[in-house]
Parts: C-alpha cells; sequence; structure tokens
C-alpha cells in the first residue's frame, strides 16, 4: 500500500462515500488509488465547482463534504469554495496534490503554498511531511471540520509522500469510532439570568440563525418556540427554522427583511439569539439595532459572543445542551403578540403585480408551494433575496445559500452535490443571468450524471442587484451592468443535451410549474422579467432596520 492508497483507505474509514474533484500531475496518484477503491467520484468540470458541490452536499447532509484538486492552480480554483464554507460554517474537507517534498519552495511547476493561501479560511490545515502521519490526520481532519463550529480544512499531500510505499499501516478505524460530539454545557448561572430575562419581557423576539440547522437542534428549537410564543425572526441562513406560514413567523431580518420583523426587533425589549453572529447585513446600523433590547446570545464558538453585539447574558455553548435546560419562562405577552401579528398581516407580501410580464416574487412563491420539501439551491442576487423572501420552506436544510460570501455560481454546482445527496429527491435551482455564466461548465456534470436538477433562471439582461443600488444610491449612473449580449440560453442548454421551456408572459407560468413539478430529468427554465423590477424592502447603508425603503427614493424617481 502507498500513501495516496491509504488515504482513500482512511477515507472509506470515516464514512465518505463520495468526492467530489478533478484531476491533475500532484494528484494522479490519489485518483490511481480510486480507481481500486469504494469512493464513488464525481468528476465537476471546474475546481471550483466540485468545492461548491461537496458544500451543497455537506449542507443537506450535516456530513462533512470532499474534494479533490491538483497543486497550483487546482488548488486556488478551489479557494472561493473552502471561503464559502468558512463563512457558513460548513464541514468541508479539502485534498490538494503538491509538488513533490524536495521541491516545494523552488517555485516548481504547479506548485502554489496551499497552506499559506488558505489559512485564513480554514479551520486547521496539515502538510503531510510522512506518510506515517497520514492516517491521523485523516481521522483529525474530520473531527475538526465536524466538531464545535463546522467548517473547511485542508489536507495538502505532496506526490512523493503519496507515491511512497508504507510496509507497516495503522489500523484502520471505522467511522463508528469517531470521537462522539462534544456538548459544552451553559454556565448555570448565566442560565438562571436568561430564564429571568424570558420571564420579565414584555416584548421578546426569538432571533433565529444558522446555528439552529448546523446544531441538528430543529424540532428542539420548535418546541422551545411553542412553548415560548414569542415573535420569531430569522437570518437569512435561519430561513426554514419555523415552517413558511407558522403564526409565530415574522420572517427574515436585515437588509431585504420584512417590514414585520424589522420593527419588531427595533421595539423589543429581549432579544433571545441562537446561533447568529449579528453579521451587518442583518443588523444595519449597529449602534441603532434594537436599541432597548437586552440581549441573550446562545452559541458555540465563543469568538461570536461580544464580537459585535455586547449581550446581556452569554450562554456560550452547544445549542442542543442548552435548549434540553432552557426553561421557556413565561409566554410572551398577548398583547405584543397581537401587535406582531397585526403587523405581519398588514405587511404581507402582496401578489398582484399588473401587467402580462413575469412577476418574480410570485413565481418563487407558487414554485416552491407547489414541491413543498424540495431543496432549493439559489445563486447571489436579487433572485437570492426573492426566494428567502417570498420561498416556501418546511425546513433549514432545504434552503442552501451562500450567505457570508455571497458567491455568484454557487447555486448549480450546490444543486449537484445536493442531488448526490439525495438521488431520489428534488433539487430545485433559482439563478440569475449573471450568475449562471459563473458556473455554466457545470451543465456538463448534470448531463453525465443525468441528474434530475431543475433550473430556473431569471433573466432580466443585467447585474440586477447593482443596478438597484446604482439606481437608489448612485444617481443611476449605470455602470458595468448591462448583459443584454446575453447567449441565447436555449442554445447553450441544447448544447449539453438539457431542454429548455421558455417563459415570457404571466400566464406561462402556472404551466412552467407543472412541467418542472412532472419533469423527471433536468430541464432549464428561462424566464425573462422586466430589469425594473426591484427587490423591497432595502435598508439603505448604514442606517437602521426600521429606515426601510419600499421604492425608489423620492429624489431620483423621474419616470
Amino acid at each position: 500500500m502507498n500513501g495516496a492508497e491509504l488515504l482513500t483507505r482512511e477515507l472509506e474509514a470515516q464514512g465518505v462515500d463520495i468526492v467530489f474533484g478533478y484531476p491533475g500531475g500532484a494528484i494522479m496518484p490519489v485518483y490511481d488509488a480510486l480507481v481500486d477503491s469504494r469512493l464513488a467520484h464525481v468528476l465537476t468540470r471546474h475546481e471550483q465547482g466540485a468545492a461548491l458541490a461537496a458544500n451543497g452536499y455537506a449542507r443537506v447532509t450535516g456530513r462533512a463534504g470532499v474534494c479533490l484538486a491538483t497543486s497550483g492552480p487546482g488548488a486556488t480554483n478551489l479557494v472561493t469554495g473552502i471561503a464559502d464554507a468558512f463563512l457558513d460554517s460548513v464541514p468541508l474537507v479539502a485534498i490538494t496534490g503538491q509538488v513533490p517534498s524536495p521541491a516545494m519552495g523552488t517555485d516548481a511547476f504547479q506548485e502554489v503554498d496551499t497552506i499559506g493561501i488558505t489559512m485564513p479560511i480554514v479551520k486547521h490545515s496539515w502538510v503531510v511531511r510522512d506518510v506515517r502521519d497520514l492516517r491521523d490526520i485523516v481521522r483529525r481532519a474530520f473531527v475538526i471540520a465536524t466538531s464545535g463550529r463546522p467548517g473547511p480544512v485542508v489536507i495538502d499531500l505532496p506526490k512523493d509522500v503519496a507515491v511512497r510505499a508504507v510496509a507497516e499501516f495503522p489500523e484502520l478505524r471505522p467511522a463508528t469510532a469517531r470521537e462522539p460530539r462534544i456538548d459544552v454545557a451553559p454556565d448555570d448561572e448565566a442560565l438562571k439570568q436568561a430564564i429571568d430575562l424570558l420571564t420579565t419581557a414584555n416584548r421578546p423576539v426569538v432571533l433565529a440563525g444558522a446555528g439552529v440547522a448546523l446544531s441538528g437542534c430543529v424540532d428542539a428549537f420548535r418546541a422551545f418556540a411553542s412553548d415560548y410564543r414569542a415573535p420569531v425572526v430569522t437570518t437569512l441562513h435561519g430561513v426554514g427554522v419555523l415552517p413558511t406560514g407558522d403564526e409565530l413567523l415574522l420572517g427574515m431580518l436585515g437588509m431585504h427583511g420584512t417590514k414585520a420583523a424589522n420593527l419588531a426587533v427595533q421595539e423589543s425589549d429581549l432579544l433571545v439569539c441562537m446561533g447568529v453572529r449579528f453579521d451587518d447585513r442583518a443588523t444595519g446600523r449597529l449602534d441603532e439595532f434594537a436599541p432597548d433590547a437586552a440581549v441573550v446570545h446562545v452559541d458555540i464558538d465563543p469568538a461570536e459572543i461580544g464580537k459585535r453585539r455586547r449581550p446581556t447574558v452569554a450562554l456560550q455553548g452547544d445549542l442542543g445542551a442548552v435548549l434540553h435546560r432552557f426553561v421557556a419562562g413565561s409566554p410572551a405577552p398577548e398583547s405584543w403578540l397581537a401587535r406582531c401579528d397585526a403587523r405581519r398581516r398588514e405587511h404581507a407580501w402582496r401578489y398582484g403585480a399588473p401587467g402580462e410580464g413575469v412577476h418574480a416574487p410570485r413565481l418563487i412563491r407558487d414554485l416552491t408551494e407547489a414541491t413543498r420539501g424540495a431543496t432549493i439551491a439559489c445563486d447571489v442576487g436579487q433572485h437570492q433575496m426573492w426566494v428567502a423572501q417570498h420561498g416556501v420552506f418546511e425546513r433549514p436544510e432545504h434552503h442552501l445559500t451562500s450567505g457570508g460570501l455571497g458567491t455568484m455560481g454557487f447555486g448549480i454546482p450546490a444543486a449537484i452535490g445536493a442531488q448526490f445527496a439525495q438521488p431520489d429527491g428534488s433539487v430545485i435551482v433559482f439563478t440569475g443571468d449573471g450568475s449562471f455564466m459563473m458556473n455554466v461548465q457545470e451543465l456538463a456534470t448534470i448531463r453525465r450524471y443525468d441528474l434530475p436538477v431543475k433550473i430556473v433562471l431569471l433573466d432580466n439582461s443585467c447585474l440586477g442587484l447593482v443596478r438597484q443600488w446604482q439606481e437608489c444610491f448612485f444617481d443611476r449612473r449605470y455602470s458595468a451592468i448591462d448583459l443584454s449580449d446575453n447567449p441565447d440560453f436555449s442554445a447553450v442548454a441544447a448544447s449539453f443535451g438539457i431542454p429548455t421551456l421558455r417563459v415570457t408572459r404571466d400566464g406561462e407560468v402556472a404551466d412552467a410549474v407543472r412541467r418542472i413539478h412532472r419533469s423527471t430529468g433536468p430541464l432549464l427554465v428561462w424566464v425573462t422579467i422586466d430589469a425594473r423590477e426591484n427587490v423591497w424592502p432595502l435598508v439603505p447603508p448604514d442606517l437602521a432596520n426600521d429606515r426601510m425603503l419600499e421604492e425608489v427614493p423620492k429624489c431620483l424617481d423621474t419616470r
């Protein structure tokens, strides 16, 4: 057995069944070992596609996704996917080839300092110097990637180590023997203080973020919310912690949050924050965010507590351990619930847009309602915000979106990973014409593996979110947002062997929804929308969340 064979054997022992990657010179010994392994390999058409597919696989399964790339450009092409996983706390194991050890540091062909490049965006990284260390490094990589706050790790494997023979190799430990989950218990006194605040609050709001899903505590969270009966708002990655339409749910807060959610948070006297990091897109102007609220902050990562908003009570620990001991206290006052509910009804979405054109929010609402339980992957832009606002979600793992990094081109590769994670499941991508072209080559991956991924392409022939900001805040000085020279997307899809359904009018939407629901193979639904359509509400930069725009500022609105 050589190092590459030992690597594949240890991946199998860690419960890995599929890896996403692209071969090359330095990683070739590993690809040779794959021939005789039980691992399934998915050949993407770009290393970024491999990293984002592994990312999508991890988000759906909760297990670490694995991606492979060669040295140099192969490794650097993984960087965006690794950074995306780091900022969104996704467990990822990236394995990169490296030039032979004696050549390292000599500017050898396809040599880059992979460890140095990725150090700020991983939980940990290794260069394997001795083949005898490889088994333990792989085992530790999976423990670190999935423990505590999840995230990516990198294993850089020099070619000479990969081909070095192992005369006696350590016993391979099966996946069932991996270290158990560590439940960090909350401080007793802090827990008592938090319960006292929950009991005495007059205007409490529960703010749920990505940590609820990452900790596997969706059901426990729902039980807590049901007992406490306070209004619930979510971050972008918290969408789905309560099912769409739940009587307690006010929606997403922040820059494109609902009016009901933002106003409730601004008026609250207690924020119970679970698995959130007070991201700037969620808080708006930080020194005016929930100005009268005491804050109970629950998070497993001590670095997040007090980083942007100092909590009244900090509960550092695993959310499951906290919820297990969290007595909800007295339910929220009925008058506060009634006030929030009335506001939710007053500001509910209206879908009666005039005209014959396609109204993107209504299409998203109708399609996700008709395909409840489907996994929805999003690219980045206006369509991403519309999906978060108008999509119908039963659970947070059904909503795959690039939050912290905002990676255009995320949607199709993430959907590929999600489809491999649930071969019989329904996976739908919402993308824009800008994002679609970022990783369009992965249509070949969809076709090669005959994946039944449905792609809804909302085409406004521009970079919509940039155009909206230029319209609202840059005096309509439009710069580099025109995509009117887009290709014929039907012809593009056809060249990859994927059929296309064209939608240009509102009257065609219902048939498109039925076609998506019934189709058993891959499908591109190419939808033309009005380039002037904007995402509302919008909190302008450096303003508090209760200062939302619902139309273009009057000083600019000359239409």
